[in-house]
Parts: structure tokens; sequence; C-alpha cells
């Protein structure tokens, strides 16, 4: 069973210096929500960048305003190790290089954040997990919505049982892809719609069922671009079996436009429709409660001012390397069912 901490870090409320903070990869999410953030961040800030295009780097150290010195290639992790105002990498490249990176952030002796999916494997997983114990460092993945109140309510009617338990669990998500990205190359992408976008409904899923799931069975879904869609899937569905008896039944694809999520217990429900999974504007609601308002906020901020406060205090957060691990589990699970046509049985 997974725990998930339903309090957040006030962000105005540091305990101590903000950590350093340098980004390895300066894709669209880096730049586009990452830095953003962390010009928002009470725990951390933005002190370098670890790119293969120093003109982004440059972009950011004007407007983070760190030195030029701290924007570094990937092979450059000597460099970063002898830089002490790096506390922690945040590893934003695609998943397939993920491993390669998180290990040699660890090499370099800083703490690490790993953008979903953790890895392509289960063996990668272990392999990062390995390396932070052996630096003494932390691991921690960047599971957003594990610091967003709308996913924190689903977190605490799970555990408190207000509605009784979710037994029935349905979750839709994914976008129209139609223009070539990392996404549909194997290699970097580890797979299709279900490494990418799927990971958030086997998330909320788990969250709703408070427990990790026991079997799967998946099929997937004809393809309409097999041309397009040459090394990946296009879309799925797959059914995880808990061991109270609950099912969640999720949907996932570059397909269509698609953001559901629906547990219904006993005695009432949690719904999400899109956005659901989004960066901002959720749009959630229970039988209790009706449409849920958090207010405005940027889960980014939120998870790494929680996760990086937890790094420098020595205390504890929810988006393990455990956690990361245990999705890929779960996606290893499901592609063998789609290989073989059969039940999988999930060891963990």
């Amino acid at each position: 069973m997974t725990a998930f901490a339903p309090r957040l870090l006030a962000a105005d409320e540091p305990k101590g210096r903000k950590l350093g903070l340098a980004l390895c990869g300066l894709g669209n999410y880096a730049n586009g929500e990452l830095a953003p953030a962390l010009l928002e961040t009470a725990n951390v800030r933005l002190v370098g960048a670890i790119t293969g295009t120093r003109a982004k780097g440059e972009k950011l150290s004007k407007s983070h305003g760190f030195p030029v010195e701290n924007i570094y290639g990937y092979g450059d992790w000597d460099k970063v190790a002898a830089n002490k105002d790096i506390d922690v990498v945040y590893v934003v490249t695609p998943p397939g290089i993920h491993a390669q990176n998180v290990i040699d952030a660890f090499g370099a002796g800083k703490h690490v954040i790993c953008e979903k999916p953790m890895a392509t494997s289960v063996a990668e997983c272990e392999a990062m997990i390995a390396a932070g114990k052996k630096a003494g460092k932390h691991l921690a993945i960047g599971y957003r919505l594990h610091y967003d109140p709308y996913h924190q309510e689903l977190v605490r009617l799970a555990k408190s049982k207000e509605f009784g338990p979710f037994r029935k669990i349905t979750s839709a998500n994914g976008f129209t892809l139609r223009k070539h990205a990392w996404r549909i190359e194997k290699k970097l992408a580890g797979g299709g719609a279900l490494m990418d976008m799927g990971v958030y409904s086997i998330q909320a899923a788990c969250m709703a069922a408070d427990a990790n799931p026991v079997a799967v069975t998946a099929k997937e879904l004809p393809k309409t671009q097999p041309d397009f869609f040459k090394e990946v899937e296009q879309a799925m569905e797959f059914r995880l079996e808990f061991a109270d008896g609950a099912t969640a039944d999720i949907w996932t694809g570059y397909d269509a436009n698609r953001a559901e999520f629906y547990a219904e217990a006993p005695k009432g429900w949690f719904k999400g429709e899109r956005p659901v999974f989004s960066y901002r504007g959720l749009n959630i609601s229970t039988s209790a409660k009706g449409k849920l308002d958090f207010g405005v906020f940027r889960q980014q901020q939120r998870h790494m001012d929680a996760v990086c406060a937890a790094m420098r205090d020595g205390g504890t957060y929810t988006c393990t390397g455990e956690v990361g691990r245990r999705d890929i589990v779960i996606v290893e699970g499901i592609y063998e069912s789609i290989k073989t046509g059969k039940r999988i049985e999930l060891k963990y």
C-alpha cells in the first residue's frame, strides 16, 4: 500500500536556506512550467542548467539571475559536482535517458527529482534507486499531483472511507498527437500513450483504491495511423484489479482529447472532467461538496517546495522513487498482458 500525505507545505514558511536547483533538459515543460514556478518557490531556487542548447540556458540565467558559468552540457557532470551552489538536479529529459541522467546526477553528489515516468523499465528504476542510496542522496519523482489539493481530497476520501471504499473506478486520459515528437520513438519514450498519459490514471486509481493493484488485463486498440505510430501504441484499454475487489477500467491514447476520472463508493463519488490531470483549472467535484475550488496556484511550485523542504530538513515526501518504480511494474504488466493476451498478476 502506498501512503500519500495530504498536507501541503506552506510556501511562506521556509525552515532554512533555499536549495539550489539545476534543470537538466530545457524542453517545453522545463521552460514553460518549472522555470516560472521556480520564481515563486520559497524553499528552492534555480541556479543552473544542464542542456544541449546553450542559448536556452543563457535565457534562463537572465530571467533567474544565475551566472552563465552555471550552464553545463550533458557531459559536464564533473563540473556540476564541483558547483556547491547546486543541491538538486531536476531531470526533465525524455524517459529513455532518465536513468543515465539520474545516475550521473547522483554521481555528482546531488539530490534528484526525476520527471515522470521514472524510467522505461523496472530494472532502470532499481538502478536509479540504488545509485541514490549509494550516494546518500534523495530521489523524488515529478508527481506534481501528490501536492495538488484536488487530488489530495481524493486521497483523504479514500483513507477516511467517508463514502466507504471506492470500488468502481474509471478513467480516460489522452490527446490527439498528429506531428512527430520524441513521444512516438520507443527508444526515447519507452512506449506510447501509456507512458505519457496513462501514468496519470494509474496514479489516480491507486490513490482512490488506497492500494496497489494485484493484477492487470490489457488490450491495444487498432491503430488509425499505423504509418505514424510505427514503434509505439496509439491507444489501449486496461483493467486494474485490487485485492479488495475494486477495479479500475482505464483508456489512454494519442487519438482523442479526453480527461476523465470517476471513483464510486457505496455512499458517494469523486468525479473529474476535462481538465482532470492538467496543470491548472481542474474540473473536479464530489457528491458531498459539489464542484471543488481551491483557488489559483502552480502545482509545480507546491511540488518542488514540499520535496525540496523535505530533502533539506530531513522530512518525508510521497513521490518517492519506490512509487515511481511501482508504476513501471504496472506498466510492464500492461505491456505483458497485451503481448500475451493474458491476465497478469503483478509482483512488486
